[in-house]
């Protein structure tokens, strides 16, 4: 076997439809379009969402909800993760730029320190945002907290 005797499986490859080649064709007159109407023309072309003439999806659902521009989104930190990368790389003054090395956020992130888990250790975290409990949890340990502004 070699390049030069490979084909394609058995009814695997069809030939195309010809259109508008002649009335003996069977596909000429019309070319499979029907008469006349918006999708017999040349150039026409179905606009997103359109239902022929249904009322569209989008507008038959009712409207809901809205988007608060002026939320603020940040990325949670527990403090079992701190606890976690601190017994895996022994650091003990945690910023933006540790947790991005590690892989927790993206350098563009928020960082929020949320009081979930058990802090063993002082440790100094620098961070965007502190949970109450999580400030109160860091401070038990004579930790420091910075918020970055």
């Amino acid at each position: 076997m070699n390049l030069s005797n490979l084909k394609p499986a058995k009814g695997s490859v069809s030939k195309r439809k010809r259109i508008g080649r002649g009335e003996g064709s069977g596909r000429g007159g019309t070319s499979t379009r029907g008469h006349k109407g918006a999708q017999s023309r040349s150039g026409y072309s179905r606009k997103p969402g359109f239902e022929g003439g249904q009322m569209p999806l989008q507008r038959r659902l009712p409207k809901f909800g809205f988007k608060n521009v002026n939320r603020v989104e940040y990325k949670a930190i527990n403090l079992s993760t701190l606890q976690i990368l601190h017994e895996k790389t022994g650091i003990v003054d945690i910023d933006v730029n540790v947790l991005c090395n590690a892989g927790l956020v993206s350098k563009d992130d928020l960082v929020k320190i949320l009081g979930n888990g058990e802090l063993k250790v002082k440790l100094n975290v620098t961070a965007h945002g502190f949970s109450q409990k999580a400030k109160e949890a860091i401070e038990a340990k004579e930790g420091k907290i910075a918020v970055i502004e």
